[in-house]
């Protein structure tokens, strides 16, 4: 997929209000060779989808081992919109609490006071963080309207062939 296919479906609006949600699933190989999907927040920067967890997440290992991940964010609503991002996962880690992980978390209905407090706490509990930042090569956005799953793509077309013989 090229960078402009790649830009041209992030840019689209349903593209745009998943890439404004707050949690993402984290697809990757974990080091037992078997597949793990996690949620996890997320904040997109208009090029990369930045993650933040603790420098003792057991995720990292993995993704030192195998950096290739997947994500989705999708809505809970009929007709369901997906996004499906995949990419490869680049590790920064950092002495502080980002301001990714600061802003991911900031779209829950809190109050200051309360936001003043999280924060208090969050920065008493964690030593650092490692941003797990994901350029993507390739994406899809299923909309149910204009696009669909591959598989339900083909049966729509086989089905409309069949309709014309």
């Amino acid at each position: 997929m090229t960078p402009n296919e790649i830009t041209e479906i992030l840019d689209r609006p349903y593209s745009q209000e998943l890439l404004a949600r707050d949690i993402t699933r984290l697809a990757y190989v974990g080091r037992d060779g078997f597949p793990r999907n996690v949620p996890i927040g997320f904040t997109w920067n208009g090029s990369e989808i930045v993650m933040c967890t603790s420098k003792n997440a057991p995720k990292l290992a993995s993704l030192r081992a195998n950096p290739a991940v997947a994500l989705t964010i999708d809505t809970e609503v009929h007709p369901p919109k997906i996004l499906l991002i995949r990419g490869h996962a680049t590790l920064d880690e950092t002495d502080d609490i980002p301001d990714e992980f600061l802003q991911m978390n900031g779209t829950y209905a809190i109050t200051a006071e309360q936001r003043v407090e999280w924060e208090k706490e969050v920065r008493s509990l964690y030593d650092g963080m490692v941003r797990i930042v994901v350029m993507p090569t390739w994406v899809k956005l299923i909309d149910f309207e204009t696009t669909l799953p591959s598989a339900v793509q083909e049966l729509a077309e086989r089905r409309e062939r069949a309709r014309k013989a």
